[in-house]
């Protein structure tokens, strides 16, 4: 395992490995995990034998929501795991403390995988470039948008979580080989390319999505807001 500082190192990383091989695993700007649960990732991912981009963050015992209120600089993060995990997954994994440029990383080639928060924003990312996701939500619409990707959409795969709300090491490896290298992940593989295929349409010129940006903003140009147009 290696340790990146910048995007830079993310990206160079990323351009050595096979393509879709990359695990890219990342609670967003304020997800994080208590210090037992970070352990057990950690151990999760080696038994897994995948490749992986790991944004580790300080943990938190009491809010999964802690990063948007304490500063990164209070713990390195990179020395609150396992004792000798480094050396045992030394050339396939690479972590990056507290921050990675997420939509460069999802539209990589090598990245075959998404480990999420399922905030929204990284959901559009990564049905943007066609990256299957493991859903692991921490807080407010989280789990409704795990629900919906997992049961509605089907590009998703979610680990069983303890009554306790734990997901140990064995679960964690079992989900991330099958999303990386199974039947199941294959299945999501596909699906999520017809979404991505639909997005890409939908964000042309004469797409959709174009077309109701232009039209917002033409009403917005030719009628100034007022009190009764916001009511």
């Amino acid at each position: 395992m290696e340790s990146g500082c910048s995007g830079c190192d993310c990206l160079a990383w990323l351009d050595e490995q096979p393509r879709g091989s990359v695990l890219f695993v990342s609670f967003g700007s304020g997800g994080t995990l208590s210090s037992a649960q970070i352990n057990e990732l950690a151990l999760g991912l080696e038994s897994s034998g995948q490749r992986f981009l790991w944004v580790v963050k300080s943990p938190s015992e009491k809010a999964a929501n802690a990063s948007y209120f304490i500063a990164e600089s209070e713990a390195d993060p990179l020395h609150l795991l396992p004792e000798g995990f480094a050396e045992r997954t030394k050339g396939r994994g690479l972590l990056v403390p507290s921050w990675a440029p997420q939509p460069q990383v999802l539209a990589h080639p090598s990245t075959g995988g998404f480990l999420t928060h399922c905030g929204w924003n990284s959901i559009l990312e990564s049905v943007v470039n066609g990256v299957p996701l493991l859903a692991w939500p921490l807080f407010a619409e989280q789990k409704m948008n795990a629900f919906m990707l997992t049961h509605d959409v089907k590009v998703a795969l979610r680990p069983n979580v303890s009554q306790n709300g734990f997901v140990d090491k064995h679960e964690i490896a079992t989900v991330v080989k099958c999303l990386m290298e199974g039947q199941d992940g294959k299945k999501l593989r596909y699906r999520i390319k017809d979404l991505k295929d639909a997005a890409a349409k939908a964000l042309a010129h004469d797409g959709a999505s174009t077309n109701h940006i232009s039209t917002l903003a033409l009403n917005w140009t030719n009628k100034p807001p007022t009190l009764s147009n916001l009511n």
